[in-house]
């Protein structure tokens, strides 16, 4: 187990820590993070009118139908204006994010960003009627404003920012009186280097809409995107992307933080495409989705830790390992798990490494069957990552009552293979190397 610990620690661990530094991928992972409200509110109107449909037509509530109409259609007002154009605040918020860890003008950025991504979504369309066929300047694809547009707008709200930063940093500015407010000031500091940025966005998006009668933003969505998309909900890339978090984690590290760009582009970006299905009374196009991972599988947190302090109250006789159980439990049921993972600890010690990485794993890959058996629904709204297991994954799933009993089996399988691990740390305490290790690393 010790040789296990050190090959990870060789390999993983260095990994970890530089993905962890890049910039690009901090500000990536932000803007996703700061786009939770969005995601959040959006979800509960859909949440919203599928539980009025159920009312009426599973239960014959026709009066409370009735009598919730007038909510139901704020809730379609407010998906329009929140997950339907999500590429769009993406697009703002990359632009910010990315202006804020590079320490320049945060406005700016945002503006390079939304500039660079409206650019890249059509100049023109093309319509045909029968033989016909018309060529619209000036049109927008606003198709691309959702989740479709999102590898748009981060490509090309990256490129913006780039030439932003170039022309930032090689002192390309206008330079005004200290006497002057500060808003100008910054204004025409910011004016040349987003000129420059913007023209050459324009530019690169003038010469591919010549060479390939395309535009940028939809060649972004068949090739790079959709291919994406698909790839991850291939049941290897799933179970790779679980057990990474987990190892990640075991390291100290947050396993869902340095991951999170990659969690979000493909699978958020999926469940959002979900959530916008059921809006329009279509099937959900997507078996597994971002909140798949925490509502079937991360009880608790990375690595469904709620599940390890449940077995340690019922199994355990050491006095430490109950005390911080209890102390963990509180936390743990909102999915809050740096409790028990820095206290126990979890981190670096080799008894817990196992069940650590191999109970999401058996639990991911058991979710993932039943829901490709239509046994289950897919995720197909966004709930919030501190909503307590099982409910969450019941609003989730569109209150489908077969995800309650997902959730039961598969915190009985987690169970049985955290007992084991539990009861040789009872048996055998706290080896002293990793308590001091802890000790002074953390």
């Amino acid at each position: 187990m010790n040789h296990i610990v050190r090959l990870l620690e060789k390999y993983f661990l260095p990994l970890a820590n530089t993905l962890g530094q890049i910039r690009w991928l901090v500000a990536l992972r932000n803007s996703f993070i700061s786009l939770l409200p969005i995601t959040i509110v959006g979800s509960l109107a859909v949440a919203i009118q599928s539980l009025v449909s159920a009312a009426q037509t599973q239960l014959g509530w026709t009066a409370f139908a009735l009598m919730m109409h007038p909510l139901v259609l704020v809730s379609r007002i407010v998906w329009r204006g929140t997950l339907m154009l999500f590429a769009l605040y993406l697009a703002q918020s990359l632009g910010y994010h990315l202006a804020k860890v590079f320490e320049t003008n945060r406005l700016a950025g945002s503006i390079v960003s939304v500039a660079s991504f409206m650019m890249s979504v059509a100049n023109f369309a093309e319509l045909t009627n029968g033989r016909q066929h018309f060529v619209l300047e000036r049109a927008f694809d606003i198709s691309q404003f959702d989740s479709s547009g999102v590898f748009t707008a981060i490509v090309f709200g990256s490129i913006g920012f780039s030439f932003y930063l170039l022309f930032y940093r090689a002192r390309m500015v206008i330079r005004l009186r200290a006497t002057l407010p500060h808003a100008e000031i910054a204004a025409f500091e910011a004016l040349i280097p987003t000129m420059a940025a913007i023209f050459l966005v324009g530019g690169i998006n003038l010469i591919f809409q010549t060479v390939t009668k395309t535009y940028f933003g939809s060649w972004l969505l068949n090739t790079i995107q959709v291919p994406l998309l698909h790839m991850g909900q291939g049941f290897g890339m799933v179970l790779l992307v679980t057990a990474l978090v987990s190892v990640f984690s075991f390291f100290g590290l947050s396993g869902l933080g340095v991951l999170a760009p990659l969690l979000d582009s493909i699978w958020l970006t999926a469940q959002n495409v979900n959530v916008a299905a059921v809006v329009n009374h279509r099937q959900p196009g997507y078996l597994w989705t971002r909140s798949s991972f925490d509502v079937f599988a991360w009880y608790g947190g990375a690595g469904g830790t709620l599940v390890l302090i449940m077995v340690i109250l019922i199994i355990a006789k050491k006095s430490d390992l109950r005390a911080m159980a209890k102390v963990a439990l509180g936390p743990s049921f909102f999915n809050i798990g740096e409790p028990i993972v820095f206290g126990l600890p979890i981190v670096l010690n080799p008894i817990y490494l196992i069940p650590f990485v191999l109970a999401p794993v058996v639990n991911v890959g058991l979710s993932y069957w039943v829901t490709w058996l239509h046994l289950v629904n897919p995720v197909q709204v966004s709930v919030p990552s501190i909503m307590p297991p099982i409910l969450g994954a019941y609003l989730a799933t569109n209150y489908d009552w077969r995800a309650i009993i997902l959730c039961l089996v598969n915190l009985l399988i987690a169970a049985i293979i955290w007992m084991p691990f539990v009861k040789m740390a009872d048996g055998t305490g706290r080896p002293e190397s990793h308590r001091v290790f802890f000790s002074t690393q953390y």
